[in-house]
């Protein structure tokens, strides 16, 4: 079984033994320990925000959570099935200690997860977890007395909340786009974002046709938002004549399109796309993790900013956005942050910029990818065990192209004159993974097919 402790949250498989997988106990002793962490904190509020996505597991998760958090003297506030950026704008809104949010975002149904907030409505930095992890490791948490115990209270009103708050946005034109008319093709992997994105576009006088859009947690294919998993969208967005499709994970923090031809958009370019409207509106800087494509960097020079990379994981990127004063940034993951709202990746956000752009434009979604420069990333992966030392491997590797440009943050990333290389651990999987970008693809394909054979003669 599998039971990964990284910046990315506590996740797991549902299922096995105490330890090794997201056992009941286990979530009980994160639960407990991250309640511990909140409480030393020593704010004012005393209320833990609670959500999750549609997964199979999630009720049953859920409960555990919410009797750990009162065991622990904490009220909840259980939003229930929402989004991850609901619950971040939730505990905004409410100016609650923190949040759960039980979602294992783009992996398999079997998995599930709790992703940790503080009182700011973001993902705790890496120090935190920590403090956290070393918490569990020890048992080293108490519950409360039977006078103490939290309260419970359902509040399922977010999720419209959230909706008015993408909505009030500046740079969103509902008008406009009523005025273009849109009709687009909604996959949401059978998850929250199956009712979430369609009531944002009825609000924006969008026609929706749902794909895959019912809330029951059983999804019909791999959830990542990759091109291989998106062929029945393809298709339909072809057969309806819709302007675009929309794919969003489990979680609906990230986002894909799909052209009006069935190509792909390509989920390294919602964020590119999303960006270069933004900085024609609000000229400023930008910020991506080492594994998203050089096109914001080129878009971030067209409108006079700065463009930074940082370590993977939105904790990292709100970090950099946030000392480097950032307007926006995100994951090529198709992830958006936006801190006009909040930091954190927000599907949502991306649509209503998205729509507002194409409206205001007055271009198809295929002339507005034409638009950018055209980068092709390859994308790969190596399943990990126990015996293969990723560090070794990596040191190795950088010794070998010591003469190229190095960057070691994260992982080992290789920057070449006509492409790049990026490899690391995974904080989701058991897995490497092994990223490589040109501007042919072809290039790219053979940078990772070598990186691969590489990394194979040195297990």
């Amino acid at each position: 079984m599998t039971l990964i402790k990284s910046i990315s949250g506590i996740r797991g498989i549902i299922g096995g033994e105490v330890g090794d997988s997201l056992s009941p106990l286990d979530i009980v002793r994160f639960t407990a320990s991250y309640a511990t962490f909140i409480k030393k904190q020593g704010g004012s509020s005393n209320t833990i925000i609670i959500g999750r996505d549609a997964r199979i597991s999630g009720e049953m998760v859920s409960s555990i959570v919410s009797g750990t958090l009162m065991g622990c003297g904490f009220d909840v506030l259980d939003i229930g099935l929402s989004t991850t950026p609901t619950v971040e704008v939730a505990v905004q809104l409410k100016q609650s200690a923190g949040g759960i949010i039980i979602t294992a975002s783009h992996n398999p149904k079997e998995w599930n997860a709790l992703k940790l907030l503080n009182g700011k409505g973001e993902f705790l930095s890496a120090k935190d977890g920590e403090e956290i992890l070393d918490l569990a490791e020890n048992d080293n948490f108490t519950f409360t007395e039977v006078d103490d115990l939290g309260n419970y209270t359902f509040d399922d009103s977010f999720n419209d909340k959230h909706i008015e708050e993408v909505l009030k946005l500046k740079l969103v034109d509902v008008d406009l786009v009523k005025s273009a008319r849109f009709k687009v093709v909604v996959d949401a992997v059978n998850s929250t974002g199956g009712f979430m994105i369609p009531r944002l576009l009825e609000k924006m006088g969008v026609e929706c046709v749902k794909l895959f859009c019912n809330p029951n947690g059983q999804f019909p294919h791999n959830p990542e938002p990759l091109p291989e998993n998106l062929t029945e969208i393809s298709k339909l967005v072809v057969e309806e004549k819709a302007h675009f499709g929309i794919v969003v994970d489990p979680d609906v923090d990230r986002l894909a399109m799909v052209c009006e031809d069935g190509s792909m958009f390509g989920e390294e370019y919602t964020l590119v796309a999303v960006a270069d409207f933004v900085l024609s509106k609000t000229p400023g800087n930008t910020v991506s993790n080492l594994s998203s494509t050089r096109a914001l960097r080129d878009v971030t020079n067209i409108h006079n900013g700065q463009y930074q990379a940082s370590a993977v994981g939105e904790v990292n990127v709100v970090e950099k956005m946030k000392a480097c004063n950032a307007i926006i940034g995100g994951e090529g993951n198709g992830g958006i942050i936006y801190p006009a709202l909040h930091y954190g990746r927000d599907a949502l956000i991306g649509v209503a910029l998205f729509l507002t752009q194409l409206a205001e434009r007055k271009i198809s979604t295929k002339t507005l990818r034409d638009s950018y420069p055209n980068y092709y990333i390859s994308k790969n992966k190596i399943q990990l065990t126990s015996e293969i030392d990723v560090d070794a491997i990596l040191s190795t590797l950088e010794e070998k192209y010591k003469d190229e440009q190095i960057t070691t943050i994260d992982g080992l990333k290789i920057d070449f004159k006509d492409g790049w290389v990026h490899l690391r651990k995974s904080n989701t999987e058991p897995i490497i993974r092994i990223y490589a970008e040109s501007e042919a693809e072809e290039k790219a394909i053979a940078f990772a097919q070598k990186m691969i054979q590489e990394i194979k003669e040195l297990l």
